[in-house]
């Protein structure tokens, strides 16, 4: 069979160009998915509020840890570093930084980064900046210093716009049906679905709505008597006693039958102790001379206001 040069080139372009739209697809997905995973948003200051979307990254400016990553390389300079610790140089190469990266927006509605987290990311963005320090050691006091200060100094607090909180489940209508099992069936007896006794016995249903259980039956509880119990016919026992009790009986503690009566049949009441009541003095019957005489002045007086009031009207 002969194939024409024409036919074979027409077919090879084709399935060329089915080829390079694919591959440019599958790229152009890559690059979108790659672009929407690398969002990074910018905070203010390390002590800011950001909100964005669930998975964002957070980080801070270098221009905005200038001043702060500067006080504390001062503050890390000592009387053996001070020739090889430049402050001014640390600030300048964090301020070449654009954006540090210190976490994410996490899956909740609110959250916070901790200034531990910034330190720890602006330490490791300086770790090989100049002025740090001649040895080693020196450097990693410096870093250890800065990292300190701007623990303490900045936190973070983070906000996700698309977090959705959980729905609670809803409860079921009060009108819906509920199942009937086969205990429910045994313990009515038989019953119909309206609750109603079948005359075997069994207790009515109770309840509200569609739900319904039968009542409890109390009858089998056993129950304690003492002495003598009243008959369940008797409400209120007659004036007479109940049947089978004896009366109490009353009287004075100690005495027996007519021991501690007196003459009389009552009960012989005697005062308690040995008390006699005194004899009042004898009073004469005749009336002495100073009573005479106060009786006659008295009466002196009266006569002599009475004629003073007398005379004065007159």
């Amino acid at each position: 069979m002969r194939i024409h040069r024409t036919a074979l080139a027409r077919t090879s372009r084709k399935v060329l160009t089915a080829t390079a739209i694919a591959a440019a697809v599958t790229g152009f997905s890559f690059a979108g998915a790659g672009t929407a995973s690398a969002t990074t948003l910018a905070a203010q200051s390390c002590t800011s509020s950001v909100t964005g979307q669930i998975g964002d990254q957070v980080a801070v400016t270098g221009p905005s840890m200038k001043g702060l990553v500067k006080t504390a390389a001062r503050e890390a300079v000592t009387m053996w570093n001070f020739l090889t610790v430049h402050p001014d140089s640390i600030a300048r190469e964090v301020e070449k930084k654009a954006t540090i990266n210190v976490g994410k927006i996490p899956d909740a509605s609110s959250g916070k980064i901790a200034g531990e987290a910034v330190g720890t990311a602006v330490a490791q963005a300086l770790k090989d900046s100049p002025g740090l320090g001649l040895l080693d050691s020196t450097k990693q006091q410096t870093l250890d210093h800065i990292k300190k200060k701007v623990s303490g100094s900045c936190g973070l607090t983070v906000f996700a716009a698309n977090h959705q909180k959980p729905t609670s489940q809803q409860p079921a209508p009060r009108g819906s049906q509920a199942p009937t099992t086969g205990n429910a069936e045994n313990n009515t007896g038989g019953t119909g679905g309206n609750g109603a006794n079948s005359g075997t016995g069994s207790l009515p249903y109770t309840g509200t709505g569609d739900a319904r259980a039968p009542q409890r039956d109390y009858s089998g509880i056993p129950t304690a008597t003492a002495g003598i119990a009243v008959p369940p016919d008797l409400r209120y026992p007659p004036s007479n006693g109940v049947p089978g009790q004896t009366s109490p009986e009353f009287g004075i503690l100690g005495a027996e039958g007519s021991e501690g009566l007196g003459e009389t049949g009552q009960p012989d009441v005697r005062n308690a102790g040995n008390a006699d009541a005194l004899a009042a003095p004898a009073t004469p019957d005749n009336v002495q001379l100073p009573m005479l005489l106060a009786v006659v002045a008295l009466a002196g007086v009266t006569a002599a206001l009475v004629r003073t009031w007398v005379l004065r009207r007159a």
